[in-house]
């Protein structure tokens, strides 16, 4: 089953995002997870969307690490 905004709250996310920050590595399947809610095109708000876009960002620049 996919991860996406619909089964979980902006808390679910903000807590999630704030993991893999802490973290400094994201795994597969929490980038899926990210993924799949961010092109849902579900309602998230702002804020949502800029948390998400700060791991995909930070991934980019090399701050964090995707592992298996």
């Amino acid at each position: 089953m996919v991860w996406t905004v619909q089964s979980h709250s902006g808390a679910a996310i903000r807590d999630l995002v704030e993991q893999i920050l802490s973290a400094g590595q994201i795994n597969r399947q929490e980038h899926l997870q990210l993924a799949s809610t961010i092109l849902s095109d579900f309602h998230l708000s702002e804020e949502e969307r800029r948390q998400i876009n700060r791991v995909f960002d930070f991934i980019q620049i090399g701050r964090l690490k995707l592992i298996d």
